[in-house]
């Protein structure tokens, strides 16, 4: 089963409703976003969450110094690396490290290579010269396939919608679905109806492809 995961989590009735629908991870999103938030607020929040519900802090070229106090403090589970972060970066902050790639052609694969060993999992998202994250656009799912060949689990971002979500998952057959932007209302804020249908369109997919 394709493990999945709403990032850019804000407030605690996004965070109910993703856990009763039975989301496997939140993100919360420490770097300068729409959907910013506090440690005190994320700690806030996830001291809410159930057992097996994993918290995951987003951070863009933070100090590893202040990734740990942040993990301490908000008793993060994982963390996703989405700046220039090295793999030495995310060795040391290894087993809870995820480091993200914005993939726009073949090149972008072979800057990944280094980084296999270093990092508990490969985000893959939609490249984006301004944006570290949250472009809302998908990109060539060719490249996803490629980079699972590295043989780390990748973690599928970018665009995700309910309205490509089964095509997404059929097509790469991921490890985990990260989405953000395709089931808000606004940033920083979820529709509850659209959570509900991607939910219920992943499940669909996955007895589908059995």
């Amino acid at each position: 089963m394709v493990k999945v995961k709403i990032c850019g989590i804000t407030n605690h009735q996004d965070a109910s409703l993703a856990v009763s629908l039975g989301v496997d991870a939140l993100g919360f999103i420490f770097a300068q976003s729409p959907r910013q938030v506090t440690p005190e607020r994320a700690k806030d929040i996830i001291s809410t969450l159930p057992p097996f519900v994993q918290a995951v802090g987003v951070f863009v070229n933070e100090a590893p110094g202040r990734i740990r106090e942040i993990m301490q403090h908000c008793r993060l589970d994982l963390i996703q690396l989405h700046g220039n972060e090295t793999p030495d970066v995310c060795n040391k902050l290894m087993p809870q490290s995820i480091k993200a790639f914005q993939l726009k052609d073949e090149s972008s694969l072979e800057k990944i290579m280094p980084y296999c060993g270093k990092a508990k999992a490969f985000l893959f998202d939609t490249y984006s010269k301004d944006k570290k994250g949250g472009t809302g656009q998908t990109f060539d799912w060719a490249l996803a396939i490629r980079g699972k060949e590295l043989g780390v689990p990748v973690i599928l971002s970018g665009g995700l919608t309910p309205a490509n979500i089964e095509k997404a998952i059929t097509t790469v057959r991921p490890y985990a679905v990260d989405v953000n932007s395709g089931i808000e209302e606004s940033p920083g804020k979820k529709d509850p109806v659209l959570m509900k249908e991607l939910v219920k369109t992943i499940i669909r997919s996955q007895s589908i492809s059995r």
